[in-house]
Formats: structure tokens, C-alpha cells, sequence
């Protein structure tokens, strides 16, 4: 463990460069309300894919990959790393399509306005917000448990700190200052991958291998064999992560913004392509290393997988780790503070919003998600579930939203379409089981493992497009 003092110094050191870095970057230029949120036109695709890739990759990265590899086997750590790359893919393709059709456009659900009406942006919005925040309190709390199992130090001091830290340069400088820091963060985070890799090869890679094949010892008995990358069980789960997963982030709204901010539909492709390449091989390795920690024995925190493995490193690749951990939830959380100022400004109110009263937005979101983290920090499971809860919500209106690049699709049959796919999964549950259990799933999606269950997800975008369609159709014959 790193001494209290050396925890606290790497904190502020860390904390002070990125705010110093945030406040040159700004220099002192003023922005209008629409470069201050879209940044529109000014990227170049390394700099569009390094952004999304930092953005993208928030300190979740070294508890989740880790704590699915821990529980799952191969289908399930090979699902994590492809669902963390598939939404750039699919932002490589479809980006430069709704960037054509929306040219004056910050968010998707500006998209969303044109082709299917007020109600399905506030909608969209809503959706947005929903996941959006969730991904905020979860980094805090995860920033808070690494640095407080590193050095001891408290759970709420480093989360207060990165929350006055990229709020103080996220209101001075907006997206383009978000996107300049994400270039050295995004450094720091290829530098972790690096160290990683040497440590392994540094521990004997045959080793390691033989650790993340071997199943948890202790679990051997109760018959529970998972936490081997040679579990070839868990392809439904592994399935699940990456439908849900991957129709959560596309209501990142940060993504949505840096398609406005490339230069051209070229760059946005290109750096979305280098941002999907680089994510998934980030979280393949990390969901990896939990299959080694859990061949390595059980554990009473399996989200802490990645940091058992570490705790007996020295004090300085300790120290390195606080270090990156510091620049992993920097990179996240201002880009969900500028994305959910976006939504706020430009869905919720209507573009009523002034560049003043924007940042005034950014100032009162911190501490709502601050008292988040501290009010779910105990409770695991219940930030798991939320996550899984948002992630069905969106996958309940991501297919709606899609299909809208066809005609024939109608704003109504959007719309009802979006609503019908949460009733899809109530209908599912009560097919299967009971009314009680379909209503269950709306809040707690998940198999009889805990697992994300693959079912509910497909009766939520298989019912959405249906509707979708079916409505639209109907419409149109009328």
C-alpha cells in the first residue's frame, strides 16, 4: 500500500496538472454557446480518435473488464472487450450519415428533432441523462475505492477533488478543452496498457496463462465453475453485454458531440476506428486479468480483481497506478459533465439555454453526483443494476431512433415503438414466468446468475422495431 503522504502528494499533483493543462488550454478564448458544446469542425481523426478512446475508457476499466472476467469465461470477457469497441463502429458508419443530414447538430437527439418531432428528443434526452449519470456516480465511486485500497486515504477525499478539478476547466473552456486534455490523458492510459503488458511478461506469461485457465479453487466444491478463460459457458451472457452495452453508448452524448467536432466525415471514421481498435483491446486485457486473479483463489470484492492482483507490487508501480487511475476518471467525467450540459442545453430546454447559464449546469452536476456516489458506495450491486436498468431503457429506443433514417418511419411510430419495448420485456417475463417477474425485469434485467439476461434485451429491441415499424406502416396507409 502506498503511505498516506505519497497518496495525498499524487492526488493533488495529478489533480494540478490536469487543471493547469485544462486552463492553458483554454486560453482565455471566448466561446459562443455552440463552440463551446460542439467544438464543430476543428478536430483531426488522431485527435477525434484518441478523444473517444480517453473519453471512453473511464476508470471502470480497471474494475469492470476485471470483475466479468473474475465471474465469466471466455464468452463473457471476449463480449466486455467487443461491446466497448462496437459503438464506435457503428459511430464510424453511422456518424457521417446523421452528421450529413443534421449539419447544424450537437447532440442525436438534434437528429432525432428533425426526423421524428419534439416528444422523441425530450425523450431521447431523458434516456440520455439517465445513462449519462449513471456512468458519472459509478466512475466516482470507482475512483473513490481505488485510491482509498491504494493508500488508505478516505473514499469521498479524491472524488470531491476530480470533481472541483474538471469542473473548474470544463467551465472555463467547454468541449475543445475537454478534447485537448483527453489527447495527454489518452497517453497516459496507452502508457497503463504498456505496463501491464510488462508486468505479465515480467511474472511469466505461461504463468498467467495458467492462472486464467485454472477455475477458482474454492468454487471447485460448491460446483461453480466459472473464472477460467477456458469457460466456454457464458456465450448468452457475453451476448447480452454487448447488445446492451452497446445500444447504452449511443446515448453517450460525448461520442455524438465529437462527431460534430471532426473536421470531416474522414476524420470521424478514421478516429473512430482508432478508438475502436484501442478500446478493445484495453478491456480484452483487463477482462483477461480477472480470469487470473480468480484462478489465483476466490475473493470477497471480485469488482477489485485487477487490484489483488497489484497489491504486492513496490510502492512506486503502486504509486504509477494512482497516478493513471487519476487521469482515467478525469478523461471520463468531463466529457459526461459537457455531454450532459449538451443535453440539458440544447434537448431538455430547447436551446433556450445561454453559454452562461450552461455553465452554471456543469457547476450543479457535480455535487448531485457526488451525493450519488456516497449514497450507493456500499451497495455494488445496486450501481450494477442501475447500469443494467439504463442500458435496457436504451435498448428499448436505440432501434426507434435508427430506423428513422428510413421515410417510411413516422414520428409516432418512433415513439410508441420506444415505449413498447419496455412492455415487450414485461410481456416476455409474463410469458415466461409471471406478471410479477416481467415487471421485475424493468429494474433488475438480469438471468438466475446475475448475469445480464440475453432474453430481456432482445424483447426490448426486437418488440421496439416492431412497433416501430408496425406503427410507421399504418400511418402511412392512412
Amino acid at each position: 500500500m502506498i503511505s498516506t503522504f505519497l497518496g495525498y502528494f499524487l492526488i493533488f499533483g495529478s489533480l494540478a496538472f490536469f487543471a493547469w493543462l485544462g486552463s492553458r488550454e483554454s486560453g482565455n478564448k471566448l466561446l459562443d454557446a455552440d463552440e463551446y458544446l460542439s467544438a464543430r469542425g476543428s478536430q483531426n481523426w488522431l485527435m477525434i480518435g484518441l478523444s473517444l478512446f480517453a473519453s471512453g475508457m473511464g476508470i471502470w476499466l480497471l474494475f469492470g473488464p476485471s470483475e466479468v472476467g473474475y465471474y465469466g469465461g471466455f464468452y463473457d470477457v471476449f463480449g466486455y472487450a467487443l461491446s466497448s469497441a462496437t459503438p464506435f463502429l457503428l459511430l464510424a458508419y453511422l456518424g457521417p450519415i446523421i452528421r450529413d443530414l443534421t449539419p447544424k447538430g450537437i447532440t442525436l437527439a438534434d437528429f432525432v428533432r428533425n426526423k421524428m418531432g419534439r416528444p422523441m428528443q425530450i425523450y431521447v434526452g431523458i434516456i440520455s441523462i439517465l445513462y449519462m449519470f449513471t456512468f458519472m456516480f459509478a466512475e466516482y465511486i470507482a475512483i473513490g475505492r481505488a485510491v482509498e485500497f491504494l493508500s488508505g486515504i478516505d473514499f469521498l477525499v479524491p472524488i470531491v477533488y476530480v470533481a472541483i478539478v474538471t469542473t473548474f476547466y470544463t467551465v472555463i473552456g467547454g468541449l475543445p478543452v475537454s478534447i485537448k486534455t483527453d489527447r495527454i490523458q489518452s497517453f497516459f492510459i496507452l502508457w497503463l496498457i504498456i505496463c501491464i503488458i510488462v508486468l505479465i511478461f515480467n511474472e511469466g506469461f505461461g504463468n498467467i496463462l495458467n492462472d486464467a485457465k485454472a477455475y477458482t479453487p474454492e468454487d471447485i466444491e460448491w460446483e461453480w465453475y466459472h473464472g477460467s478463460i477456458s469457460d466456454y459457458s457464458t456465450f448468452e451472457a457475453g451476448l447480452a453485454l454487448v447488445l446492451a452495452i452497446t445500444a447504452a453508448e449511443m446515448f453517450s452524448q460525448g461520442n455524438w458531440q465529437r462527431t460534430w467536432a471532426s473536421e470531416n466525415n474522414d476524420a470521424l471514421r478514421k478516429g473512430a476506428f482508432l478508438a475502436s481498435g484501442l478500446c478493445f483491446i484495453a478491456v480484452l486485457l483487463f477482462g483477461f486479468l480477472g480470469t487470473v486473479a480468480a484462478g489465483r483463489g476466490a475473493l470477497s470484492d471480485p469488482s477489485i480483481a485487477f487490484f489483488e492482483l497489484i497489491k504486492d507490487y513496490n510502492e512506486i508501480v503502486l504509486a504509477m497506478f494512482l497516478v493513471l487511475g487519476i487521469a482515467l476518471v478525469c478523461s471520463s467525467i468531463d466529457t459526461l459533465q459537457n455531454a450532459i450540459v449538451a443535453v440539458v442545453s440544447r434537448d431538455l430546454t430547447d436551446s433556450n439555454m445561454d453559454i452562461s447559464q450552461a455553465r452554471y449546469t456543469v457547476i450543479l452536476v457535480a455535487p448531485i453526483a457526488i451525493i450519488l456516489a456516497w449514497y450507493y458506495s456500499d451497495d455494488a450491486l445496486s450501481v450494477f443494476r442501475i447500469f443494467l436498468v439504463a442500458d435496457l431503457f436504451a435498448a428499448a429506443t436505440v432501434l426507434p431512433i435508427f430506423l428513422s433514417l428510413s421515410d417510411r418511419i413516422t414520428a409516432n411510430g418512433g415513439l410508441v415503438g420506444a415505449i413498447f419495448g419496455l412492455i415487450s420485456v414485461v410481456i416476455y417475463g409474463t410469458i415466461t414466468s409471471d406478471f410479477e417477474t416481467g415487471i421485475g425485469y424493468l429494474t433488475n434485467p438480469v438471468n438466475d446468475f446475475g448475469l445480464a439476461n440475453l432474453e430481456v434485451f432482445v424483447s426490448a429491441l426486437l418488440g421496439s422495431a416492431l412497433m416501430t415499424i408496425l406503427v410507421s406502416e399504418l400511418e402511412n396507409q392512412s
